[in-house]
């Protein structure tokens, strides 16, 4: 039997669903699996994939999510500025925390999270309790924050040179 290498990112399967359709027969039964991947040093991706089979739809939410990866800014262990996004009917709000908060998070947001690298903040999932929704509106949070120079490149304006007293020697 041949070793499966060791993928680069880490998963975490949110949620596999039986969904059914129905035909003239009777009933087919699919899967369908929302995966979370990431590398835990600002990487994050998530996919949902459906199959006849629980693993052939993990498999399939895999490469999904491998297509659709994204930077997250990291600043100090989390997110640089609070960010409120809506879509559909799940709302999510992150808040950046200071250092030794932890995660406070929902369980599909927490696992976006975690995979991303953020080691310290707050958020609220407001709206929908569906979590293949809640992974996707935390993926789009994450995706419209910007690092403090991005910003300042957009304004047209220069990082202010840090002041203070010398180092003593």
């Amino acid at each position: 039997m041949p070793r499966r290498e060791k993928s680069e990112y880490e998963q975490k399967l949110i949620d596999v669903r039986r969904i059914t359709r129905v035909v003239k027969g009777g009933r087919r039964f699919r899967f369908r699996a929302t995966m979370v991947i990431g590398n835990r040093r600002g990487k994050v991706g998530a996919g949902v994939g459906k199959g006849s089979d629980v693993a052939i739809a993990v498999s399939k939410a895999v490469e999904q999510a491998k297509k659709h990866m994204i930077n997250v800014p990291i600043v100090d262990e989390t997110i640089p500025y609070d960010v409120l996004i809506k879509l559909g009917a799940a709302k999510v709000f992150l808040k950046p925390a200071p250092k030794g908060t932890g995660i406070i998070a929902g369980g599909p947001v927490r696992a976006v999270m975690e995979l991303s690298g953020i080691k310290n903040i707050f958020s609220k999932i407001y709206g929908t309790s569906n979590k293949t929704n809640n992974v996707r509106v935390a993926i789009l949070a994450l995706s419209k924050l910007q690092s403090r120079g991005k910003l300042l490149k957009i304004r047209g304006k220069k990082a202010p040179e840090v002041r203070g007293k010398p180092k003593p020697k």
